[in-house]
């Protein structure tokens, strides 16, 4: 799918609702930007719906089934206001702030707020490497938990189960092996998650079938939402911008 290109916007083509110093903020504050596209929700609870994906530049982390490696280093910083300007001019009001780790980028909390601000759905998805204790109440959060497949668990910061949303959030796991599988259903007994949160679980595309994850997931009697990347089967696994 093929990016718009990024315009300009002045502050006078906000909303009516933001105040001179909110405007002059969403023209001065910028972010690293690896794309911007719209596309098929193709995870979450949310899956199957059109949306505008915001895809952050840079990430810490480097796990080891990373799909989207190119977001580390391609990319480049764009203020809020011509954001703002390529995100109306989509045909949704479902934003998904992705990476990279959109977390990595402090401002990131800022552009959610001016988002809410401005009447949208705004969804982040996040490793849970970066606390989440500032992210705006009104945005739903996809935390992705580390699994020991991923090489990066001890990155977690356990204590963001206390910052999200029970009946709102979402908790996700992405499965190497059978022992991720074991974790996931550990951490998730720990945390008592089942009872707060939609608790998703994919299967590492290429690494783990989707019939043993659908096994597991049935043999373990437990409220698993399995998920297998919509945007995978509708598009070319490697594509992007989808």
């Amino acid at each position: 799918m093929t990016q718009n290109n990024i315009l300009a916007v002045d502050a006078t083509k906000l909303s009516p609702g933001h105040s001179g110093s909110e405007k002059k903020l969403a023209l001065e504050r910028s972010l690293a930007i690896n794309e911007v596209f719209y596309s098929i929700q193709g995870e979450s609870t949310q899956a199957g719906r059109p949306t505008t994906f915001v895809r952050l530049m840079g990430c810490p982390l480097r796990c080891s089934y990373c799909d989207t490696e190119y977001a580390f280093f391609e990319g480049k910083k764009h203020r809020f206001s011509q954001l703002l300007l390529q995100i109306k001019s989509f045909p949704t009001r479902l934003i998904e702030i992705t990476g990279g780790e959109p977390m990595a980028q402090p401002n990131v909390i800022g552009f959610m707020e001016l988002l809410v601000n401005e009447g949208f759905e705004v969804m982040i998805e996040t490793s849970g490497a970066y606390s989440l204790v500032d992210v705006p109440s009104e945005v739903r959060i996809i935390m992705d938990v580390k699994t020991p497949g991923s090489s990066e668990v001890g990155r977690m910061h356990w204590d963001n189960f206390a910052y999200l949303k029970p009946g709102i959030d979402e908790v996700k796991f992405v499965i190497c092996s059978r022992e991720d599988f074991d974790f996931a259903l550990e951490v998730a007994k720990t945390h008592d998650l089942f009872s707060k949160y939609a608790v998703l679980i994919s299967p590492s595309f290429g690494q783990v079938s989707n019939l043993d994850l659908a096994n597991w997931v049935l043999e373990s009697g437990k409220p698993w939402r399995m998920q297998l990347q919509m945007h995978k089967y509708i598009w070319h696994p490697e594509e992007r911008g989808v």
